[in-house]
């Protein structure tokens, strides 16, 4: 393979990479808007609605070492096309469903899985293989399909619950995704797979596989602090993400108002994406990872301001410091684990460090529904999301592995 043909594929395996995570993640992340018109349907609190939004982020992260393991063993296309099929089918389920087990199931544990089968594992270890020391830079554009799939999906979300109900729309959904199936097979998954021949020749010079092994990786501190990393980070965006909707109309904006200014979060994020990997390459990663958490404690502090200015000028600062910055670690600490841990069992090894993301966005959006139920106020829900983003960002403070990469 030409040079000029490499990188042509390997930008199509990079949009098709984009894609999946924004179909993955907008439709996971629209759950915050169904959070109110499931629960009024049924007349359930806070907690037990959101016990749903958190059954998905916790089986995404569980599964993350389980989908690193299957697409080292049956490649990109398998993992892919169950992604799809199990997204598909969950919505589909959701929209007969009758109890809140039902919606667990289908929303929480099928979602879940099918987010994890088609976003930040696979397409990293895919990506690996075609950009190497470019890695952050290409995870950065991947990332930034989060805020996308929020600026469409959520808006959308919300046209077609105010035109068809909850349960219509989630039959357009699983409808949608099944359909997108049949283009996604005939992909040619086999050059995909394959990798750049040129970056194989100059991985086999320069780099070494260390012979990480996920029995040895769990013993090294790094591997615990960038674990810890991802937990605190997801408990503190998540408290806040899964109700952040709800909350907006609460404090007084209209519900379509509400959703599209989140939904917004999703252009600022592109930007946030790039401008922090660009950092990374000017004043190292430590500092641009320090740098990202600065602006997310100022949007948290804006969201909490709200409530006593609910005006445009101060969402649109919360939208811009929060929303920009929400997944803004995620492409460097990727690259740091590569790095790190690089060998034939990375993928095992970055899936199970993923694991803290999974377990930290379960908690920190049922604790934050619980912790809402039990005030009746937003005002602790916004206190614990600032203690958990001062905690996410110690390791990269603290500990000597990370604070050299």
């Amino acid at each position: 393979m030409d040079h000029r043909l490499s990188q042509r594929t390997g930008l199509s395996v990079l949009g098709v990479c984009f894609l999946l995570s924004v179909l993955g993640r907008g439709l996971g992340e629209s759950f915050t808007v169904f959070l109110l018109p499931i629960s009024q349907s049924f007349g359930w609190d806070r907690a037990e609605a959101v016990s749903i939004y958190s059954l998905t982020a916790l089986c995404g992260g569980l599964a993350s070492p389980l989908i690193g393991r299957l697409f080292d063993r049956s490649g990109p296309r398998a993992v892919y096309a169950l992604g799809m099929v199990l997204l598909g089918g969950a919505f589909l389920a959701a929209s007969y469903a009758q109890q809140l087990w039902q919606f667990q199931l289908s929303v929480g544990l099928s979602v879940g899985l099918g987010i994890a089968c088609i976003g930040n594992v696979p397409n990293s270890i895919l990506l690996g293989r075609w950009f190497g020391p470019r890695l952050p830079t290409a995870m950065a554009v991947v990332y930034s399909a989060t805020g996308a799939g929020v600026l469409i999906m959520l808006p959308v979300a919300q046209l077609l619950i105010d035109h068809f109900g909850w349960r219509g729309a989630y039959l357009w959904f699983g409808a949608a995704v099944l359909l997108l199936l049949l283009p996604l097979l005939v992909l040619p998954w086999r050059r995909y797979a394959g990798g750049s021949e040129s970056l194989a020749r100059a991985a086999s010079h320069h780099l070494v596989d260390e012979g990480w092994t996920l029995h040895s990786a769990i013993r090294h501190h790094a591997f615990w602090a960038l674990f810890c990393t991802f937990f605190f980070t997801a408990i503190g965006m998540y408290a806040i993400a899964a109700q952040v909707v709800a909350y907006l109309i609460d404090v007084g904006f209209p519900p379509l108002q509400a959703a599209t200014a989140w939904g917004f979060s999703g252009v600022v994020l592109l930007f946030g994406m790039m401008g922090v990997s660009w950092l990374d390459g000017i004043i190292g990663r430590r500092p641009s990872i320090l740098f990202s958490y600065a602006f997310s404690i100022i949007g948290i502090i804006m969201l909490w301001l709200l409530k006593w200015h609910p005006n445009i000028w101060m969402l649109t600062g919360f939208v811009i410091c929060f929303g920009s910055m929400i997944g803004s670690r995620g492409p460097l600490i990727t690259a740091t684990a590569m790095k790190i841990f690089r060998g034939e069992r990375v993928g095992t090894i970055y899936g199970t460090i993923s694991i803290g993301s999974g377990l930290g966005s379960a908690f920190g959006s049922w604790c934050g529904g619980l912790i809402h139920d039990f005030t009746n106020s937003y005002d602790l829900v916004i206190a614990f999301a600032l203690v958990a983003v001062l905690l996410g960002m110690i390791p990269f403070m603290v500990v000597p592995a990370l604070r050299g990469r």
